[in-house]
């Protein structure tokens, strides 16, 4: 059995924070009267730090320290993973397509094609080519596709060979600098951001073989490290490079945002459950609602409850958003997330016909 590890709640709070945060002071900037603020605050969140890239990345690493280990010794430990993360994932996700539905034809008057509704409840149209209801979904694309990647290494026997992480790191860093570098193409470079935030997640797996089993050394984690960062400056460099645009996505800010992820999460990671702060851990558990009802959350705030403007009521708005995304992803955990993640466990196989998998690591975890 898994058991939940309260730095890893912790690292999953920082993260959602530092997403609600972002978009909650992009409203501010891009939206109200900031006058004399206005650089300072643009420049804070856009042009060195995009914390909102941050939180994201930071789930990434997670992901990377969580889901290779979340296949269960099971007699079909593959169907049983796709069911755990199909009863993870969608529920919430529909309840969430549900909410900002209404609340665009609520606070706007917005409705958007059935097709465009059709396809985003897949959870699959960046394959089919149809644009997100929300960009902010643009993450579960990832996450899915990290899904896929392990599905077919677990199957090949290769997921938990000692080395697979750190080869998928170091390959993907060599091959991404060079399209960075060498490869004048838009194109080229967004697809070359996949296997960056993939990186990222591998990488949370070779920290994970390195504290917790000790299959791996820190040598293997600095080398990848260090990779990663190289292949994230330089690509940060040539995709948001240039012009520093009203949009918050500038080099400084997303190379930075990578970076700081990576050395956040090694710190969190070195010392463990010394680093774990309840409040933030029980943030944590709920994160994944948190960050799917949170735009919507702040859309009614904004509509309903803006402070006015000045330094103190914009600390207010910030903290009114969090607060009140808090609230309503606590609705969701209980209503929805909790009883399709037990609903989904009846449907996994007999836990009686176990699997070969490395018994150290398969018994020792955090669940997601």
């Amino acid at each position: 059995m898994h058991r939940r590890l309260a730095f890893i709640d912790s690292l999953r709070g920082i993260a959602v924070l530092a997403v609600v945060i972002q978009h909650a002071l992009e409203v501010i900037v891009r939206e109200h009267p900031t006058g004399a603020y206005h650089a300072v605050l643009h420049d804070a969140i856009g042009y060195y730090m995009n914390f909102g890239r941050f939180g994201v990345v930071l789930f990434f690493f997670v992901s990377g320290f969580v889901i290779p280990f979340s296949f269960p010794a099971s007699a079909s430990p593959v169907n049983d993973f796709a069911i755990s993360r199909f009863f993870r994932l969608y529920p919430a996700y529909w309840a969430s397509i549900v909410i900002g539905l209404v609340t665009m034809q609520a606070l706007t008057s917005r409705t958007y094609p059935l097709s465009q509704i059709a396809a985003n409840l897949t959870m699959l149209q960046s394959f089919l080519e149809v644009p997100h209801l929300w960009d902010f979904y643009w993450t579960l694309t990832i996450e899915l596709l990290f899904y896929l990647v392990c599905i077919v290494l677990f199957a090949a026997g290769l997921l938990h060979r000692r080395l697979t992480a750190v080869a998928i790191v170091v390959a993907t860093a060599l091959v991404g600098t060079a399209v960075a570098v060498l490869v004048e193409d838009r194109a080229a470079w967004m697809v070359t951001e996949v296997g960056l935030n993939l990186s990222a997640m591998f990488l949370g797996k070779i920290i994970r073989d390195t504290v917790i089993g000790g299959r791996l050394r820190w040598r293997h984690v600095a080398l990848c490290t260090t990779l990663y960062v190289l292949f994230a400056i330089t690509l940060s460099g040539k995709r948001y490079g240039g012009i520093y645009q009203d949009d918050f996505f500038y080099s400084y800010s997303i190379g930075a945002a990578y970076v700081c992820a990576a050395l956040v999460f090694i710190v969190f990671a070195a010392f463990g459950e010394r680093m774990a702060w309840r409040p933030i851990a029980f943030i944590g558990v709920i994160s994944y609602s948190v960050y799917l009802m949170s735009p919507f959350a702040m859309d009614w705030i904004q509509h309903y409850a803006w402070p006015g403007d000045g330094p103190l009521a914009w600390f207010v708005f910030v903290a009114e958003v969090v607060t009140s995304s808090i609230l309503v992803s606590l609705m969701t955990y209980s209503l929805v997330e909790t009883p399709s993640i037990s609903f989904g466990r009846k449907l996994r196989s007999d836990r009686s016909t176990p699997v070969a998998i490395e018994p150290a690591l398969g018994r020792q975890g955090a669940a997601q």
